[in-house]
């Protein structure tokens, strides 16, 4: 998914397509990694100065809402990255630097015979370490 065509879907859904607005996106966009609230703040505050943790929190209210922005928590902190809707996948994520990379298959598969009478309806499997980058030192 693009940054044009997030704003496309916000317009669409009737929301106004302000700057600010669109420096948040181009900023979780940007990383290919989970970013907490306040890393899209302390950004988007070079070109915004005025832009609050209000208007942070409600863009990313308003695109987790609307499935544009995949949500995880880790260390009792909520991180964001833009939605992967493409194709169905599963994540590995470094909880030091937020990087994370695509499981080559669903878990899902090999644990439907477990579910007994129980009818998924979704589910979300992520697995947390540390990247090769990370475990090496290198991103400090």
């Amino acid at each position: 998914m693009k940054v044009n065509e997030i704003m496309q879907i916000l317009k669409e859904q009737g929301y106004k397509l302000t700057e600010q607005r669109k420096e948040i996106i181009e900023t979780i966009f940007k990383q290919n990694r989970y970013v907490s609230a306040k890393e899209i703040l302390n950004e988007v505050q070079d070109r915004f100065p005025g832009v609050s943790f209000d208007t942070i929190y409600r863009n990313l209210s308003i695109l987790s809402d609307l499935d544009l922005l995949e949500e995880t928590q880790f260390e009792g902190e909520a991180k964001y990255r833009v939605s992967c809707i493409e194709d169905h996948h599963h994540h590995l994520v470094c909880t030091k630097c937020g990087q994370t990379s695509v499981l080559p298959e669903c878990p899902m598969d090999l644990l439907q015979g477990l579910a007994g009478d129980f009818r998924v309806t979704g589910h979300k499997f992520e697995i947390y370490g540390l990247c090769k980058e990370c475990q090496q030192g290198k991103n400090t």
